[in-house]
C-alpha cells in the first residue's frame, strides 16, 4: 500500500491556489534565506536525534567515553521508549559506520525475516479471508495485525555494533533508557500529535477485526486510557524491565531466553504464525556500501533489501544537468528531479528485494550507462505519467539519528517500526506484564506476487525502505546523514546532496530549504501501478509561480505539510576535522555537541538490575551522582574560564559564582559547593577530584566540595591540599603542568605519588 491512511490526519493540504498566505515568523540575519538556525558546531563529540533528550543521552555517553556506536545504541534506546511513533525493538535497524581504525565504512543489515510456518500460498489465503479496513483494502498484504509483522532485528543490531565498536558495557549504555522508562519524560509536541493520531487508529482497526488484541496496546500507551499529551510525563515500567533483561541477558535474552518465549506463546494465542524458533534463528548481516560518484563525491548506501540505491539512481540521472545553472528558483530543476525520481523508483518497484532469495541486478542499475538512457528518455515539457519502461539485460514513521566521537568515528543510524508505530500488536509475558514495545509491520512489504522478486517466502527480509546514507571525498569522511519517511528517503537524500554539493549550502540549511515529495510510483509489495504520474507534494517556500509552471507540463502539485520526512546530518570539516551539526526543524530533535570530554571515574555500581529495591536504591544513586558531577564542573568551569596567563600553571579565581547549577548555592564567604552525595561513593570522587588537579599548581584558597551522607558528618576535599583521612591518599598539588594545553586538556606529568 502506498499511501499511509492512519496518519491521513497529519498531512495537512492546501488547494494550489490558495498558497499565498506568509509564514508569521521572523527573519534570520545571516545564512540562506529560509534556513530555520545556525549549524552546531564542535570538535569532540556531536549528536543529531529526533528527541532532544535523546542527544543529551547520546553526550553524556560521549563524555563518559563510550564510542559514537556506544552513543548511538544509547540514543537509539531511549528513542525507542521518547517517540514510539517511530521506532522501538519490535523494529529493524541498519547503520553505516565509519571506522577511522580501519579508514573504511561498515554496513549493518539488521532487518528481520518472515516466520518459517507460513508459506505464500497460505498467506495469500489469510490474506483473502483476513477483515480488511476499508483504509487498507488494495489486495496487497494487511499493513496492520500479525500478517504485517517480520522478527524484530534491532536488539540483535545493537549487539552487533557494539561487539565490533563498543567500547562501555551495555548496561551502561543502557541504563539511562532504563532510568527514563522507569521515572517517566515529558512528552514533546510532535510526537504527542503522532501519538494519539497513532493509538485513535489502532481503536478503529480492531473495531473493524483488523488488530487481533488491543489491549496490550491500550495498557503500554494508553495512560489513564488516553495517548499522553505534549508535556504530559509518560512512563513505561514495563519497557524498563525488558530493558533490564537485555542489558543483563545480552543479545540472546530477546531472541533465545524468556523474552522470545514470551513473544512465541504471545503469537501462538493471537493465532499467528510466529514461534519461538523464528527467534532463535535470526541473525543480522554485515555488508558492504555501494556507492555513486556525484560530482566529485561518493555517496554510499546499504544496498537491497533496501530502497538506499534509488537516491543514487537519482543521483546518476541528475548528474548530467547543470543544476546550479538551472537554480532552485526556476521549474526545470524541480521538473527534473522529479522525473528522476520516477524512474528511479520504477526500478526499485522491479528489482529490489532480499538478495538471499532474488538475484538484484545491482552494477547495472547503478551504471552511469543506465543513467544516460533514463535522462534521454525525460521530456523537459512533460511530466511522465506511467512507469518509464528500462529494462535489464539479464510513509511512514521511523527516526533517523548520527553520531560522531573524538575520535573520528561516525555513525549513521536509521530505524522503525515501519508505518506509525508498527502493527498495533505488543507482546505481554503471560502473566499481565506487556513486554513495553510494539511488534513493526514491515512484513506489509512483501509482495503476493509468486513471480515478483520481492515475492513473500518463509525466512526471506521483506523491501525495506529505511536508509541510512554516507558521503566521502577521495576516501576521508565528509557527512553522516539521513531522512527519514518511506518513500520520501531517496528523494530526501537526493535533495540534501544537491543542496550542498550544487548550491553549497551548510548541512542545516540543506535541510530547512523547501523540498518536494512524490507519492505514486509503483511499490515493490504490488497494488495499483502508476499510470497517472503520481502526485508532487511541496512546501510553502516553494513560489507559487513554479507549481503553476509545473502543472501545465502535467504534473499533479499541491501543496502540503507533513510528507518530507525528518533529517538529522553530521558534517566533518575535512580542515579542522570540527563536527557540525544539523536537526530537523520540521520534528522534535535537536543536534548538539562539545568540545571538552571530563574523564569522568565510573562512581556508581552498575545500574540495578536484580530486585525493585536494587532499582529504587540505583535510583537515589544516580541523582546523588548528578548533584555531586554538576558541582565538579562549575569548579572545572572555573578552571578553564580564568586560565593563568603563564605557560608553566593554572590557577584557580578566587571567586564562584553566586549559584552553581539547579539545588546547589554557594556561600561566598567559604566558596563551598554542598551536595547530597552517597557516603560509599566518597573515596571514589574524591580520586576523580584529586586527578584533575593534581597535575598543575593551585593556591590552596580554600574551595571545599562538602559530601554529605545521611546521619553522618559531612567529609570535605579541599583543592589545593594534599587529600587525608578516610577519603584518600593523594599526590602533592605542588605540581605544575608544562603548558596551558596541559593545564586544559589534563594531559599531565605523572609524578611520585605519596604513600
Amino acid at each position: 500500500m502506498r499511501y499511509t491512511p492512519l496518519l491521513a490526519a497529519l498531512l495537512i493540504t492546501t488547494p494550489l491556489a490558495a498558497q499565498t498566505a506568509p509564514k508569521d515568523q521572523g527573519n534570520r540575519y545571516s545564512g540562506v534565506p529560509g534556513a530555520s538556525r545556525s549549524s552546531v558546531i564542535a570538535q569532540n563529540g556531536m549528536a543529531a536525534t529526533s528527541q532532544p533528550l535523546a542527544t543529551q543521552i547520546a553526550l553524556d555517553i560521549l563524555k563518559a567515553g563510550g564510542s559514537a556506536v556506544d552513543a548511538a545504541i544509547a540514543a537509539n534506546a531511549a528513542l525507542g521508549l521518547m517517540e514510539p511513533t517511530g521506532n522501538g525493538i519490535g523494529g529493524d535497524l541498519f547503520a553505516i559506520i565509519w571506522d577511522p581504525k580501519t579508514q573504511k565504512l561498515h554496513g549493518l543489515n539488521a532487518s528481520g525475516r518472515a516466520p518459517m510456518g507460513q508459506s505464500l500460498k497460505q498467506l495469500q489465503e489469510r490474506t483473502r479471508k483476513m477483515p480488511r479496513s476499508v483504509r487498507d483494502s488494495d489486495g496487497t498484504i494487511a499493513d496492520w495485525g500479525s500478517a504485517s509483522v517480520t522478527i524484530p532485528g534491532t536488539v540483535d543490531g545493537w549487539f552487533e555494533m557494539h561487539g565490533k565498536f563498543g567500547k562501555l558495557p551495555m548496561r551502561q549504555v543502557l541504563a539511562p533508557s532504563i532510568r527514563y522508562a522507569q521515572q517517566g519524560f515529558p512528552v514533546s509536541e510532535l510526537i504527542a500529535q503522532y501519538w494519539k493520531a497513532n493509538t485513535a487508529g489502532f481503536e478503529a482497526l480492531h473495531k473493524e477485526g483488523a488488530i487481533e488484541e488491543i489491549d496490550n496496546m491500550r495498557r503500554a500507551y494508553m495512560p489513564g486510557g488516553k495517548a499522553p499529551a505534549e508535556g504530559e510525563i509518560f512512563k513505561n515500567p514495563d519497557l524498563a524491565l525488558t530493558l533490564i533483561e537485555i542489558a543483563e541477558g545480552g543479545r540472546d535474552a530477546f531472541y533465545k531466553g524468556s523474552l522470545a518465549q514470551s513473544m512465541g506463546r504471545y503469537f501462538k494465542r493471537i493465532g499467528a504464525p510466529h514461534r519461538y524458533e523464528d527467534f532463535a534463528a535470526h541473525k543480522g548481516e554485515w555488508v558492504e556500501p555501494v556507492s555513486t560518484s556525484y560530482r566529485g563525491y561518493d555517496v554510499w548506501e546499504i544496498p537491497p533489501n533496501g530502497q538506499g540505491i534509488a537516491a543514487l539512481q537519482i543521483l546518476n540521472i541528475l548528474e548530467g544537468y547543470d543544476l546550479k545553472a538551472m537554480g532552485r528558483g526556476s521549474a526545470d530543476f524541480w521538473h527534473v528531479f522529479i522525473e528522476a525520481k520516477k524512474r528511479a523508483f520504477a526500478d526499485r518497484a522491479k528489482y529490489y528485494a532480499d538478495p538471499a532469495f532474488a538475484k538484484i541486478p545491482l552494477k547495472e542499475l547503478l551504471s552511469k550507462e543506465r543513467a544516460t538512457k533514463q535522462r534521454a528518455d525525460i521530456d523537459m515539457g512533460k511530466a511522465a505519467l506511467a512507469d518509464p519502461a528500462l529494462p535489464v539485460d539479464g510513509g511512514n514513521d521511523t527516526i533517523y539519528m548520527t553520531v560522531a566521537d573524538k575520535d573520528g568515528m561516525m555513525v549513521s543510524l536509521i530505524q522503525s517500526n515501519y508505518r506509525g508505530m508498527g502493527s498495533g500488536l505488543v507482546p505481554d509475558d503471560g502473566n499481565g506484564r506487556t513486554l513495553g514495545f510494539m511488534f513493526q509491520d514491515r512484513g506489509a512489504q512483501f509482495s503476493l506476487d509468486a513471480k515478483h522478486a520481492n515475492a513473500y517466502a518463509p525466512g526471506k527480509r521483506p523491501f525495506h525502505t529505511i536508509i541510512p546514507a554516507f558521503m566521502t571525498k577521495d576516501g576521508k569522511p565528509l557527512l553522516s546523514f539521513g531522512v527519514m519517511g518511506g518513500a520520501m528517503q531517496p528523494q530526501g537524500h537526493a535533495q540534501i546532496v544537491v543542496n550542498m554539493v550544487d548550491f553549497g549550502m551548510t548541512v542545516q540549511a540543506a535541510g530547512d530549504v523547501a523540498r518536494f515529495h512524490h507519492d505514486g510510483s509503483t511499490d515493490p509489495e504490488g497494488g495499483k501501478a502508476m499510470t497517472e504520474g503520481g502526485v508532487v507534494e511541496i512546501e510553502s517556500g516553494v513560489p507559487q509561480a513554479i507549481a503553476d509552471e509545473l502543472t501545465k507540463r502535467g504534473h499533479k502539485v499541491k501543496y502540503s505539510v507533513g510528507p518530507y520526512g525528518g533529517y538529522q546530518a553530521i558534517w566533518r570539516d575535512p580542515v579542522t576535522g570540527a563536527y557540525w551539526g544539523a536537526s530537523e526543524f520540521r520534528k522534535d530533535g535537536q543536534a548538539a555537541g562539545y568540545w571538552w570530554q571530563l574523564q569522568w571515574l565510573r562512581c556508581s555500581p552498575p545500574i540495578g538490575l536484580n530486585t525493585a529495591s536494587h532499582l529504587r536504591h540505583s535510583r537515589q544513586q544516580q541523582r546523588n551522582i548528578g548533584f555531586a558531577r554538576q558541582a565538579v564542573v562549575a569548579i572545572l568551569d572555573q578552571r578553564h574560564a580564568h586560565i593563568g596567563r603563564t605557560q608553566s600553571r593554572c590557577q584557580f579565581r578566587r571567586n564562584l559564582p553566586r549559584h552553581i547549577g539547579i539545588g546547589l548555592p554557594v556561600e561566598q564567604p567559604h566558596r563551598t559547593v554542598d551536595c547530597d552525595f552517597a557516603v560509599e561513593h566518597q573515596a571514589c570522587l574524591a580520586r576523580f577530584i584529586q586527578a584533575l588537579v593534581s597535575g598543575c599548581r593551585f593556591r590552596p584558597i580554600g574551595i571545599v566540595l562538602e559530601m554529605h551522607a545521611p546521619g553522618q558528618d559531612s567529609l570535605a576535599l579541599r583543592i589545593g591540599e594534599p587529600p587525608t583521612g578516610e577519603i584518600g591518599r593523594g599526590r602533592d598539588s605542588d605540581q605544575s603542568c608544562q603548558t596551558r594545553t596541559q593545564c586544559l586538556t589534563g594531559q599531565q606529568h605523572q609524578p611520585a605519588a605519596h604513600g
